[in-house]
């Protein structure tokens, strides 16, 4: 299925996640923007609390719909209180410093916000009950959150004017809430699956109503590829240690048609790391399963780590972006 925005075509590049450790939106832009030259990301810092972290940063994007923390977890509310203005602050602190760094930038940069599915697999209605138990409150979420990402995209926009934006929507609840295995707020049962047509709609009115690429990640087990093309995904983000065989053919579908694919190859959390070349070998391995051209390696493919760095030290999170450069580099010099 073709995309009305496809994804940038830059080969033999890398990217992260999201996620960044520490509290110092400075650092942290610094960091993303001087190793993740081709396409960086606006970092986010979850260690910072309530309001920074994914779930409470994607309330904060929300219109007219706010959230709170209670002792459960995130909750809707009637009006802003304390957490979303903390949620604000934080984003701006991040926006101020991505600017900063971004100065003449005139390349890709990548933004992330958590999709309307895990959004409401993640907040609770007022009376304590998770938004995905309540379709109209599904589709407030969604309309709610449609409109917040186009006024985040306005202001991206206005900050980097040379930026090419792509958005990426962070679900990684997704193959949970088709599955129905997401919990309910007691934890003793679990909700009802969604119907899989009305996930698709959901995300394809999201996707359809963003003048951007918009790539969809999922680091959990089981991500839907043939419905996320379906629903206008212009790549697939997921950990690539998930992928079995099972998934060559929605795949090869997939990268055959134009969807990018960011592989998530390089351990997101402290580890030694050895040759980039070696990080991307069972992507090479898979290309020739699939019987794909090898030209198109580098171009369709980029390499990041296989989930979001906040739980990573500091000094492993810049040695694993930029490994992720090194071994992107290595699809286009060693293709097979």
């Amino acid at each position: 299925m073709s995309t009305e925005y496809s994804f940038p075509e830059l080969n033999g590049a890398a990217t992260a996640v999201g996620s960044m450790p520490g509290t110092d939106a400075r650092e942290a832009a610094r960091t993303v923007v001087g190793e993740l030259d081709r396409l960086p990301h606006l970092p986010e810092l979850p260690a910072r609390g309530p309001g920074a972290d994914m779930i409470g940063r994607g309330a904060g994007l929300l219109v007219e719909l706010f959230a709170q923390t209670e002792p459960s977890g995130w909750r809707f509310t009637d009006r802003p209180g304390r957490d979303t203005r903390r949620a604000h602050s934080w984003l701006g602190e991040d926006l101020d410093a991505l600017e900063e760094f971004t100065q003449g930038y005139d390349g890709a940069l990548k933004l992330q916000a958590v999709g309307p599915w895990t959004l409401a697999a993640s907040i609770e209605l007022h009376y304590g009950e998770k938004a995905l138990s309540d379709r109209g409150a599904c589709r407030d979420i969604a309309g709610s959150l449609t409109e917040g990402l186009r006024r985040h995209l306005a202001d991206v926009r206005r900050r980097v004017p040379g930026a090419q934006l792509v958005l990426q929507l962070d679900e990684p609840s997704l193959p949970a809430v088709l599955a129905g295995s997401v919990r309910t707020a007691s934890g003793f049962q679990r909700l009802r699956a969604v119907d899989r047509q009305h996930a698709e709609q959901a995300l394809r009115d999201v996707i359809g109503a963003l003048d951007v690429p918009v790539v969809v990640h999922s680091c959990a087990p089981g991500v839907p590829i043939p419905l996320l093309r379906r629903a206008g995904a212009a790549a697939v983000s997921l950990d690539f240690s998930f992928l079995t065989e099972r998934d060559d053919d929605d795949l090869g579908e997939a990268i055959e048609g134009g969807t990018a694919l960011l592989a998530g190859v390089v351990p997101s959390a402290d580890r030694e790391l050895s040759d980039p070349a070696g990080s991307v070998q069972g992507v090479r391995t898979l290309w020739r399963r699939l019987g794909l051209d090898p030209e198109l390696l580098g171009r369709r493919v980029l390499v990041t780590p296989t989930c979001g760095l906040a739980g990573a030290s500091p000094r492993y999170a810049r040695a694993a972006l930029s490994h992720t450069v090194k071994a992107a580099q290595s699809l286009v010099d060693t293709p097979e």
